[in-house]
């Protein structure tokens, strides 16, 4: 190891005595003896007596510190040039010397003076004073510098001692402070490379992923400008050498010398030192920036495992959630839609786990340091990817299951209710004769083996290898239709027992008597499932009528008379549909509930604002419409509680809707949001808070769908009231059943006009002025002004314009429709205004000639007129009859 950079006290160097250098009163030429002993002149100088001792010493130690630990061991040798001194200055010389030489002598050549007194003098002196120098080696005198040169050879020394020694002061300066400045950069580089070293080596290794990129990009920094410093370095010490070297290079005959040599032994040595650092670094460079990158690698790696595992444990718990196997086919299946959804969904965080664990895999065979921190995470993923698998497996398996047996079930209900219908059928009096027997009979047998269709001929059995899946719920369902299953076969064995007994009577036959016509209901196509009438009530005896085990209070009150049947099929159907009713508004209610109790007032909820979107601040009315009112009028306080009394009282169904008339307007409100409702949820409808709150709801569907629940809702009362009309035609209350669905649909009506009065657009007036709206719809619409132009009169008759009509008891609107799509969803039509007419000014003309779909609207006296075309007669007629009623309206306000 170099001894410059081994020395606590920095030693000596040239730059810190440059100046006293520059004096030349001493110099080391690089010149040796014949046993190689460095030779230091002391040249001619006038001021040598001068010089302070500190000077004198700092350089003679300097000097004596450059030849190499060889060559000063052998000793130096002096010569002290004083040709042109004199005798004093020569003795001041030597005492110096004597006391401050700080190297080993071996000789000491004194030029004495040339004149030849200060000669004589010298010589005298030289013996009187030789004690006094206290000098160990011999002082020789020359006379001249020939007599020098039979001691050293010329090749040793300068041109001044009459050598041929190539030596240059400054030259000889510059070399030194390059040298030393090298030197003093080797060991800072040193240095720095160890101090960045022990950097690394203490350095703790960060946790995110952040930390590690920030603190491998500050290491690789660093390392890289301190190998743009080891680079400098190395070109310094190669600049210099050449320049030591350069005499060499520039002439062939040129020999360095020793002291050169050492030079360049020194440089060399030094840049070796540098190599040796350079590689020791970069070997533990190599091994901590790997471990950086692995532990960025491991980083990522556990960063990439939390979202990842967050993902799936998300998906384990939504797979956790599907636990319902349904109650119905259309359940099911829509659970099987949504099991398959969330396989959809879930392909993805599979495959990134199966890609994370691949990749850590790849990260232990390349000998990463975190191996035990890796498998595990890996064996992590990969198990609860088989577990969702398995799981979704086994799911689909008991949903296919369970699909199979409510299908089973629902076939069989429906083979119990078409059983019941066709006893129901078959009129008792054409039953008494034995060709009419027969004929039920084959009728009853033919069904029966109907019964192997639907796997009923051991519904016990089958049924027994779905046990265990079936929920206590699903087992009393199927209890029931077991149960039904055998009722309904009861009633049929007896059914048979009594045909077969009036197929075997050979007796007259009795007479039927005919019902009144205005009594007898008709008989219903064979396609409808529903039971025709029969006639009145014959001779035949209570024992021979079917027994139709109906649990109906109708029936049981009514019996099977005159029109008995009728009323027995009419009250059937009416509690199915009353029963269908009041189960499906609980169900409303309870939905209704949710959905305020579960979304609107957690917008309240201090603890969950910051999930609400910005742009959902303040608009939960915007939202949710008047939904608040409409459960507030369902629930069991008012519109529910009256419908469950209807249970036992069916024919008071109709008054129900008729007195909730005005209540049911409420729909007109909510229907008429309704698009300002679905527009917020499209922008905000993702959001995490409906996210969350659907999650503690444990809803299946996200709001969206059970916003629509009210719409639904005012279509299935006209659909139910529809149903309970067609099984009570030509009985009581079928008249008030009627004027109920006629409020029904005049309230969907209400509804759908208003959805498309809302579209309007252009109109500048305030549409709630012009009264109730009363129709509306598209026509084609040719226009007549008698101040208008010839030609533009013409070309309108013959091209007609479409225009969608607005008719409100005080004005009828002209607008053009618009159908334009909506951030990706379906076309939603608007309607710009073009123009109106008071009615309060207009006349009609009924008909048209040339054309019975046309009619007239005009106005001041016929100066404008639009003909108007309907795309039916009746549309036509259904027009014409409301602006007839709002001008005679108009006329009998006026009088």
């Amino acid at each position: 190891t170099d001894e410059i950079m081994q020395q606590e006290i920095r030693p000596l160097v040239a730059v810190d005595i440059i100046e006293q250098l520059h004096r030349q009163f001493a110099i080391l030429s690089g010149g040796r003896g014949k046993d190689g002993a460095p030779i230091i002149t002391f040249p001619e100088f006038a001021g040598f007596s001068d010089i302070p001792d500190e000077d004198f010493l700092n350089v003679v130690t300097y000097l004596t510190s450059i030849p190499s630990l060889e060559a000063a061991s052998i000793g130096f040798i002096i010569i002290i040039d004083r040709r042109r001194d004199k005798w004093s200055a020569v003795k001041a010389s030597l005492t110096r010397i004597a006391g401050a030489f700080p190297g080993n002598l071996q000789l000491v050549f004194v030029l004495r003076p040339s004149r030849f007194i200060q000669r004589t003098i010298a010589d005298i002196g030289i013996k009187l004073y030789r004690d006094d120098f206290k000098m160990k080696v011999p002082i020789i005198m020359l006379n001249s510098v020939s007599d020098l040169h039979g001691y050293i050879d010329k090749s040793q020394l300068t041109r001044e001692l009459g050598g041929t020694l190539e030596y240059g002061h400054s030259q000889w300066i510059h070399h030194r402070t390059a040298i030393e400045n090298f030197a003093m950069t080797v060991k800072t580089t040193a240095q720095m490379l160890q101090t960045f070293g022990t950097d690394l080596a203490e350095t703790e290794l960060p946790n995110d992923v952040q930390c590690t990129e920030e603190l491998l990009s500050a290491h690789t920094d660093h390392h890289s400008k301190l190998k743009d410093e080891l680079k400098l370095a190395v070109k310094q010490g190669a600049t210099l050498l050449t320049c030591i070297r350069e005499p060499v290079t520039r002439s062939a005959n040129s020999k360095l010398s020793p002291d050169e040599l050492e030079n360049v032994a020194t440089v060399e040595r030094l840049l070796a030192q540098l190599d040796e650092t350079e590689k020791a670094f970069d070997q533990f460079w190599t091994k901590h920036h790997l471990k950086l990158e692995q532990c960025l690698q491991l980083r990522h790696f556990e960063h990439d495992f939390r979202e990842v595992k967050l993902a799936l444990d998300n998906l384990m718990e939504a797979q956790a959630g599907f636990a319902d196997i349904g109650d119905s086919v259309t359940r099911v299946e829509h659970l099987l839609r949504e099991q398959k959804q969330l396989e959809e969904k879930g392909q993805e965080p599979l495959e990134k786990a199966q890609s994370l664990a691949l990749h850590g895999e790849q990260l232990i065979q390349n000998n990463h340091y975190a191996v035990d921190s890796i498998r595990p995470k890996c064996v992590e993923l990969r198990r609860i990817c088989d577990d969702f698998t398995n799981e979704t497996k086994k799911k689909y398996d008991i949903l296919g299951k369970s699909l199979e047996l409510h299908k089973q079930l629902d076939k069989a209900s429906q083979w119990c209710e078409a059983g019941i219908y066709l006893l129901a059928s078959q009129a008792v009096d054409k039953c008494q004769s034995q060709e009419g027997a027969e004929t039920a009979l084959v009728e009853i047998e033919k069904f029966l083996l109907t019964a192997k269709e639907h796997q009923l001929s051991n519904p016990k059995e089958f049924y027994n290898q779905f046990d265990t899946i079936l929920t206590p719920e699903i087992k009393a369902n199927a209890q029931r239709i077991l149960q039904k299953l055998e009722d309904v076969q009861e009633m049929f064995d007896k059914r048979q027992v009594s045909l077969k007994k009036l197929a075997a009577k050979q007796t007259r036959p009795v007479q039927p008597v005919a019902p009144h016509p205005e009594s007898s209901p008709k008989r219903a196509s064979p396609k409808i499932v529903r039971p025709a009438g029969v006639g009145e009530r014959t001779g035949t005896s209570q024992r021979d009528i079917p027994d139709h085990r109906l649990s109906c209070s109708v029936y049981k009150q009514g019996g099977v008379g005159r029109e008995g049947q009728i009323a027995v099929w009419a009250s059937v159907s009416w509690c199915h549909i009353i029963n269908e009713l009041i189960e499906t508004e609980r169900v409303y209610v309870e939905e209704l509930q949710s959905i305020i109790e579960g979304y609107a007032s957690e917008m309240d909820n201090p603890n969950l604002v910051h999930l609400i979107p910005s742009a959902l601040h303040n608009k939960k009315e915007i939202l949710f419409g008047n939904l608040p009112e409409i459960y507030e009028f369902h629930n069991r306080q008012i519109f529910l509680k009256e419908i469950e009394n209807c249970i036992e009282n069916p024919e008071l169904l109709a008054r129900c809707f008729l007195k909730r008339k005005e209540d049911l307007q409420i729909y007109e409100k909510y229907c008429q949001n309704k698009p300002r409702s679905e527009a917020l949820w499209r922008q905000c409808g993702d959001s995490i808070f409906f996210q969350e709150c659907q999650r503690k709801l444990d809803h299946k569907l996200s709001l969206d769908a059970y916003l629509l629940k009210p719409v639904q809702r005012i279509t299935k009362y006209q659909l139910l009231l529809k149903e309970m009309l067609k099984c009570s035609k030509n009985s009581e209350g079928t008249a008030e059943l009627e004027e109920a669905l006629a409020t029904m649909l005049d309230i969907i009506k209400s509804v759908n006009d208003s959805m498309h009065q809302i579209a309007i657009t252009g109109y500048e007036g305030d549409v709630s002025e012009l009264g109730k709206l009363l129709m509306q719809g598209s026509f084609n619409v040719w226009t007549d002004h008698k101040k208008g132009h010839n030609k533009v009169k013409d070309l309108a008759r013959f091209k007609p314009m479409q225009r969608h009509l607005f008719l409100y008891t005080k004005m009828l609107l002209f607008c053009k429709k618009r159908e334009e799509n909506t951030d990706g969803h379906e076309k939603t039509a608007s309607y710009s205004f073009k123009n109106s007419l008071k009615m309060s000014t207009v006349g009609i003309t009924e008909n048209v000639k040339g054309d019975n779909k046309k009619f007239e609207i005009w106005y001041n006296g016929r100066e404008e007129v639009y003909i108007i075309q309907a795309s039916s007669v009746e549309l036509k007629n259904t027009w014409i009859s409301e602006i007839r009623k709002v001008l005679t309206g108009q006329l009998e306000a006026c009088r």
